[in-house]
């Protein structure tokens, strides 16, 4: 028996992003370069295609 595996980046990558500045779609994510802290949850800086054009980045925490 053999198993899809994937990580936290896999399953953001495709997802919509949604908050009161920007709405739009994940197509990168990685691990939070810089350190930042969220108590039980992991950091990752997510690229973000705005749906009105053009791109931008944010902070997201993942909790495991």
């Amino acid at each position: 028996m053999s198993a899809n595996v994937y990580n936290v980046s896999d399953l953001l990558i495709g997802k919509m992003y949604r908050s009161n500045s920007v709405t739009g779609e994940i197509i990168s994510a990685e691990i939070h370069p810089q350190a930042i802290w969220y108590e039980g949850a992991e950091a990752y800086r997510v690229e973000i295609r705005k749906t009105n054009g053009g791109y931008t980045y944010r902070s997201l925490a993942v909790n495991k």
